[in-house]
């Protein structure tokens, strides 16, 4: 699965969720920025549906291309992701 955000000014960017405990530390989540100024990354994920956000120089961010989110209990939203 691909995953890409757009933010030039940004130092790190990962993306975290349920396919990974909400793990803000693990690398293998940490996202790459080309000289355009978007990160991205590439995860192979089982089927199933995941919830998600990047996490960007220590805040959560929505994810602007999320085509369907859920309330999360922080009272934001969380991209929800599915699987086949």
């Amino acid at each position: 699965m691909q995953f890409f955000l757009k933010a030039p000014q940004a130092r790190t960017v990962a993306v975290v969720g349920t396919f990974n405990q909400w793990d803000i530390r693990s690398p293998k989540y940490i996202l790459a920025k080309d000289s355009q100024g978007s990160w991205s990354t590439s995860i192979r994920l089982k089927p199933g549906r995941y919830e998600y956000r990047f996490f960007v120089d220590g805040n959560w961010v929505d994810d602007p291309r999320a085509t369907k989110t859920a309330q999360n209990k922080f009272g934001t939203k969380n991209a929800i992701l599915e699987v086949k």
